[in-house]
């Protein structure tokens, strides 16, 4: 998908209504508070000997770094936002909110912007090694934590 594409779904998702109750699933999907959609993803390398992984990385990195340079124009810089600690303390039993527990299961770090009444989350999510990277969206009026 191009930039422009990936800003059309933005848009939707800053603007279509949070679900009632739990949809979809990781990556994909939402709950009360909040949306997620992957907007692009690299190849799965479970199946494989894994080559290929640092080039798949460079290459999502640098589409989330276009979209964030396209989304700096529309909402300003964004406050990029570690999210190591939030994994921390959810294993160490505190209960997260979504998404900001699902974020802060598969990233590091997010580009964060306040768009309205909502939160823009836009980052590249990895479940684990052998997984595709995902560029990934979050909407969600959930401050975080």
């Amino acid at each position: 998908m191009t930039t422009a594409e990936h800003l059309d779904t933005i848009d939707r998702l800053l603007t279509t209504a949070f679900p009632t109750g739990p949809e979809g699933g990781p990556g994909h999907g939402g709950g009360p508070g909040h949306l997620l959609v992957t907007l692009s993803t690299t190849r799965d390398f479970r199946f494989d000997d894994g080559s290929g992984r640092e080039e798949a990385a460079e290459q999502i990195d640098a589409e989330c770094e276009a979209l964030v340079q396209a989304l700096t124009g529309r909402w300003g810089e964004p406050q990029v936002f570690a999210v190591g600690s939030l994994r921390e303390r959810g294993f160490a039993g505190e209960e997260m909110p979504e998404p900001w527990g699902e974020i802060g299961n598969t990233t590091d770090h997010v580009n964060l912007w306040r768009a309205g009444e909502r939160w823009l989350v836009v980052y590249v999510a990895q479940w684990d090694v052998e997984f595709p990277y995902l560029l990934t969206a979050a909407s969600t009026v959930t401050d975080p934590p």
